[in-house]
C-alpha cells in the first residue's frame, strides 16, 4: 500500500489540523458520487479514508512512523538482530530487548516474577476508536444508512440521521477497541463530511435551488416541475416574475424546513429578430430605473 501521508498530499511532521483538513478537501473531490464513469474512483476513495483513519489515530500513526506496522495497519515481523548491531555488548543487547516495552508492561512483568502486585486495573474501558465517513448531500439531508469499511477489513452500519450537518461526528456505542478484563468496549467517532452538490445549497433547515426560466416563463408565467431533495414537485411561477424571485416550497426543506426556489432569467443563446424589433418599439406602461439603488 502507498504512504498514507503520500496519498493525502501531507509531510511527515503534520499536524492534525493540516491532516484533517487535507482530509476533508480531497474526500469532497474524490467521492465517487462526483465521479461518475470513473472505475478508479471507489479505490482512491477507499485508500484516502484508510490513509485518514490511519494518520488521525495518534497511536497508529506512531507505530507506522516506527515501521511497526504498515500503511493499512497490519503489524511488521521485526528485524532480526545481532550482536554486532549493540555497541555495548551483552549489556546493551539485554536493555534493547526491554526499551519498547511500555512502563506498565514492564511493571506487570516483573510483579510476575517477584510477587508485586500489577499496577493495571483489573477492569478498564476500550479506547473509544475514530473515523471519517463522506456522504451525499441528498443522504445527509434526508437521512439513510450507509455501512462503514474498516481498515482492518471490519465494517460497521452507520445510521444518518435527517439533517446531517458537515463535521457533525456520530458516536456508536460499544463498536470501539475491547476494554480490559471486565471493561465495558470503547466506542466507534465518526466524523461526517458532507459532500458539495450540484444543485442545491443549505442554510439552516432550508434547501436553496437556482431555477432557470426563460423571459416568456417568467413574463406570462407557467408550471414547471422542479428537484428537491424529497422528489420532483410541480411549481407554479405566476405571471411577471422576475430575475431573483424567490418561491417557497414549505416541508420541502430538512426537519420541516423549506425549499427555496430563486429563479434565474435566461436569455436565448442565438439572435431573436422578432423579439428586437418589438422591444424597440415597446413602452412600458410602468417605467422604472433598474439601477436607481447603484450608488454613484
Amino acid at each position: 500500500m502507498a504512504d498514507p501521508y503520500e496519498i493525502l498530499g501531507v509531510a511527515r511532521d503534520a499536524t492534525d489540523d493540516v491532516i484533517h483538513k487535507a482530509y476533508r478537501k480531497l474526500a469532497k473531490k474524490l467521492h465517487p458520487d462526483l465521479n461518475p464513469g470513473k472505475a478508479d474512483a471507489a479505490d482512491k476513495f477507499m485508500a484516502l479514508n484508510a490513509a485518514n483513519d490511519l494518520l488521525s489515530d495518534k497511536e497508529k500513526r506512531a507505530r507506522f512512523d516506527r515501521g511497526e506496522i504498515d500503511g493499512e495497519g497490519r503489524e511488521k515481523p521485526p528485524e532480526r538482530g545481532y550482536y554486532r548491531d549493540f555497541n555495548g555488548g551483552a549489556a546493551s543487547a539485554g536493555q534493547d530487548r526491554y526499551s519498547n516495552l511500555d512502563p506498565e508492561d514492564l511493571a506487570d512483568l516483573f510483579g510476575a516474577f517477584g510477587g508485586g502486585a500489577r499496577r493495571r486495573p483489573t477492569n478498564a474501558r476500550g479506547r473509544d476508536a475514530q473515523y471519517t465517513l463522506t456522504i451525499g448531500f441528498v443522504e445527509a439531508a434526508v437521512g439513510g444508512k450507509r455501512r462503514l469499511s474498516l481498515p482492518e477489513g471490519k465494517s460497521l452500519e452507520v445510521t444518518i440521521p435527517e439533517g446531517m450537518e458537515d463535521g457533525q461526528v456520530l458516536r456508536l456505542k460499544g463498536q470501539g477497541s475491547p476494554g480490559i478484563g471486565n471493561g465495558p468496549a470503547g466506542d466507534a467517532l465518526i466524523e461526517v463530511n458532507v459532500a458539495l452538490h450540484s444543485l442545491f445549497r443549505r442554510v439552516g433547515d432550508d434547501i436553496l435551488v437556482d431555477l432557470p426560466v426563460t423571459l416568456q416563463e417568467a413574463v406570462l408565467g407557467t408550471s414547471v416541475e422542479v428537484p428537491t431533495v424529497k422528489g420532483a414537485v410541480r411549481v407554479t411561477i405566476p405571471p411577471a416574475s422576475g430575475h431573483g424571485t424567490k418561491l417557497r416550497l414549505r416541508g420541502r426543506g430538512i426537519n420541516g424546513g423549506s425549499q427555496v426556489v430563486e429563479l434565474k432569467l435566461v436569455l436565448p443563446k442565438g439572435e431573436e429578430p422578432a423579439l428586437a424589433a418589438f422591444l424597440k418599439e415597446w413602452t412600458p406602461e410602468h417605467p422604472f430605473d433598474p439601477r436607481a439603488d447603484l450608488e454613484t
